[in-house]
């Protein structure tokens, strides 16, 4: 894709006559040549590793507006414990719970964490941290939850079995109290992955006969399914302040799952680098989204899996914004899970040499509206392309 880019953008047809276009256009026109060129790339970006808690591997799952990050990280013994970055510093959630194992999904500006901790070797509940003090928030009446978002107003998300043991469904919490979402056309099982400052809840749930599972957006107790691309199912896993919703689709004859973008009920499919697989776990409220892309066929290997970030729907490979000191270190970006309205990414990054994964940071080099709108010049490449023609002409 950015091969093609690069080749209708002409290479050095911009030289001539280039004083003709504003500046503005100009620098959005030259970022665009860097990243369909594939070259130079690494300067909008600084690359982290966050390290662990002295486990060999460790995984970013959010990050909010001020920079904190959270997941989870291996303890020197075998265990995961919930996990928050400030800074390149991790600090270990999990010693206050007294529980073998926890993980750490969301985080909000005031740096309330969310997630889950094990209760006993089977079950575990939803958790709320503010620092490390934990609060567990409970269940619907079944032995296990967890949760998955938090907005601004500590309204919690995230899904709990209800008293038949078997099905879980889409919860939210405020305080202590929880509130089954309830399921679509009938369904027994719902699941919530996000929620926004407005209060609208995304995720899924299965249909009558648990026949496929449909993205799902709650407003209040309200489910409405949001569709598919012409396939089986769909699944919902972030939204943003305007209600734009991302996640992934079957396509029509079920081949493969598509990153997603849902605005109302009107389904887009975001593509991918490889034409296989491709999800969307996240979005900002600028529109960017970030999330994960296969370029093979089947289950990939790690190297196959490449971080995506979405720029209306033209889709780039983040690999491309490392610098060589990264990638000779063995360093490969697998996914990108969540990403704040600086732009900041956050997500797995996998070593060639070592073979283990470690949470990373990507920040922009440059200031936050600089750049939002340079990758906002990636749409604008081909209408800059026509005005080009035009002056020619």
């Amino acid at each position: 894709m950015m091969n093609a880019l690069h080749s209708r953008a002409g290479g050095g047809t911009f030289k001539h006559r280039a004083g003709r276009l504003k500046p503005l256009a100009l620098h959005l026109l030259a970022f665009a040549l860097l990243v369909a060129n594939g070259s130079a790339n690494a300067a909008m970006y600084t690359y982290t590793d966050l390290g662990t808690l002295g486990g060999t591997s460790s995984y970013a799952r959010g990050i909010n507006d001020v920079g904190q990050i959270v997941g989870e990280s291996h303890i020197s013994g075998d265990f995961l414990h919930s996990t928050l970055w400030n800074g390149a510093t991790a600090i270990d959630l999990a010693p206050t719970l007294g529980a073998p194992t926890s993980s750490a999904s969301g985080i909000n500006n005031a740096g309330h964490t969310v997630g889950s901790r094990g209760i006993t070797a089977t079950t575990y509940h939803a958790t709320l941290w503010n620092g490390t003090t934990a609060t567990d928030l409970g269940t619907l009446g079944g032995e296990s939850s967890y949760a998955r978002g938090i907005n601004n107003a500590g309204q919690v998300v995230g899904a709990s079995y209800i008293k038949d043991g078997y099905n879980m469904r889409a919860t939210l919490w405020n305080g202590s109290a929880a509130t089954d979402l309830g399921t679509l056309d009938g369904g027994a099982r719902s699941y919530a992955e996000a929620i926004n400052d407005a209060g609208q809840v995304v995720g899924s749930s299965d249909i009558t006969g648990h026949t496929a599972n449909h993205a799902t957006l709650w407003n209040g107790t309200t489910a409405i399914d949001l569709g598919t691309l012409g396939g089986t199912s769909s699944y919902a896993y972030g939204i943003n302040s305007a209600g734009q919703v991302v996640g992934k689709s079957q396509i029509t004859g079920d081949t493969f799952f598509h990153a997603t973008l849902w605005n109302g009920t009107t389904a887009t499919d975001l593509g991918g680098l490889g034409g296989f697989v491709s999800y969307a776990m996240a979005i900002n409220d600028a529109g960017l989204v970030v999330g994960v892309s296969s370029l093979t066929a089947g289950y990939p290997s790690p190297t196959a899996q490449r971080a995506t970030l979405w720029s209306g729907s033209t889709a780039i490979d983040l690999n491309s914004f490392l610098d060589a000191s990264t990638q000779n270190a063995g360093w490969h970006l697998m996914d990108a899970a969540a990403i704040n309205n600086k732009g900041w990414i956050v997500g797995d990054a996998y070593n060639s040499m070592t073979g283990v994964q470690h949470a990373y940071l990507l920040t922009p080099v440059s200031e936050p509206s600089a750049y939002v709108m340079a990758l906002a010049g990636l749409g604008m490449l081909r209408l800059a392309v026509r005005r080009r023609r035009s002056l020619k002409a």
